[in-house]
């Protein structure tokens, strides 16, 4: 199985080529059983949000790991792509400022991509 964040750094790295705006990447794994970290995305229009989650989804599956559920892909607005030990949120603009989901987990810790890539980081710690 693969390291959770060696997976949230496979997911972020499909976002970054499918120009995903502003991914933010929250370690929620010593505040919340969910999973250890949350990916959030957004994309310019639903087409574009359709494509991240797909560029996800075939990034993780190259390597094995498929999503457990995927919930709102038809409209787009908002699709989650549960992985078990990471979660990603991609939203269009409007949904994602009004769900604001980087306010309702402040309390897990804002990561870098960059800090994703360190295997031996102390990151939350």
């Amino acid at each position: 199985m693969t390291d959770p964040r060696e997976m949230a750094d496979i997911a972020v790295k499909a976002l970054e080529e499918k120009k995903a705006i502003d991914i933010k990447i929250i370690d929620i794994a010593h505040i919340s059983t969910l999973a250890d970290y949350f990916i959030i995305a957004s994309g310019s229009n639903r087409s574009q949000v359709q494509a991240m989650a797909d560029a996800v989804d075939e990034s993780l599956g190259k390597r094995g790991i498929h999503a457990k559920s995927t919930e709102g892909y038809q409209n787009a607005n908002w699709i989650l792509l549960d992985y078990g030990d990471i979660v990603v949120h991609l939203f269009d603009e409007e949904n994602r400022l009004f769900y604001d989901l980087e306010r309702i987990w402040r309390d897990g810790k804002l990561i870098s991509p960059e800090n994703l890539e360190e295997k031996g980081s102390t990151e939350g710690q």
